[in-house]
């Protein structure tokens, strides 16, 4: 699971590279590439789509909101900016999980999430007068996100010993392509356009979404959730090392908090399973 945040971390990078393509473009083809590869991975696995049931629909339609909001977000707004508001991920899952799952929530995990939820106000608040509309408008989209993302895992994790819902994440790169292409059109990206969003819609949405599917089978809700803040840390990280955005100090200490929270949580889930 911890391979899924690292390769997650590069949209922001990766995109800022892009030349050409529109913010409905870049969501058009990351999510093409995106269903092209998980489904010759179902056609290699032999693994039929129509065997997903009920939860593998609503979890496609949550994958194609996640997947649509967050390029447009960062079309929007800066790549620490979306992954902040993206953060309050591991809260919201916690709560839901608690209501919906017979998962128990060690006190460690709520403490980790609420750790994190700090962090993140921290680098919230103490930027937002440095906000302008057009991000504030960013991360409005990118709340979708989270909530999505939330509901996703709750879902995942109560179907996961019944029914493989890894073609779910083909159906929501089909219904997020569906849904952009029209305001895609015309097409517009250039050859190292195209290529680059190949890399994103194979490598930084297929197959680490399939690899959280598979980690619902063993881990807890929460647990998915925390450890999916990675992403949080080293997007912005990457985002300033390959592309020159700057993250703003609050948005560093934020990072650490939130990567402290996930460590204690780490550390306390490990003593949990050897004890």
């Amino acid at each position: 699971m911890v391979l899924a945040p690292v390769l997650w971390s590069t949209a922001g990078v990766v995109t800022r590279h892009v030349e050409r393509a529109t913010p409905f473009e870049l969501v058009f083809w990351r999510s093409l590439f995106a269903f092209i590869f998980v489904a010759l991975a179902l056609i290699v696995l032999r693994r039929s789509p129509l065997k997903m049931g009920r939860p593998g629909l609503v979890s496609g339609f949550l994958w194609g909101v996640m997947f649509t909001a967050f390029m447009i977000a960062l079309s929007f707004t800066s790549t620490a900016n979306t992954l902040v508001v993206m953060s309050i991920s591991p809260f919201v899952t916690t709560l839901l999980a608690r209501a919906f799952l017979k998962d128990p929530v060690p006190m460690g995990t709520w403490i980790a999430a609420g750790a994190a939820t700090v962090g993140i106000a921290w680098m919230f608040a103490a930027d937002f007068s440095a906000h302008t509309a057009r991000d504030l408008s960013g991360m409005l989209i990118a709340l979708s996100i989270p909530i999505a993302g939330a509901i996703n895992v709750v879902t995942l994790r109560a179907a996961s010993a019944e029914l493989d819902l890894r073609p779910a994440v083909m159906l929501g790169g089909a219904i997020s392509c569906l849904v952009a292409l029209p305001f895609a059109l015309p097409l517009q990206a250039t050859p190292k356009d195209i290529a680059l969003l190949a890399f994103l819609g194979i490598f930084q949405l297929a197959l680490p979404c399939m690899l959280m599917v598979l980690a619902s089978r063993v881990l807890l809700a929460p647990e998915i959730a925390l450890i999916g803040l990675l992403e949080v840390v080293l997007g912005p990280l990457w985002a300033w090392l390959g592309a020159g955005e700057i993250p703003a100090r609050s948005t560093l200490i934020g990072g650490a908090i939130i990567l402290a929270a996930l460590v204690v949580n780490e550390l306390a889930t490990f003593r949990r399973v050897s004890g």
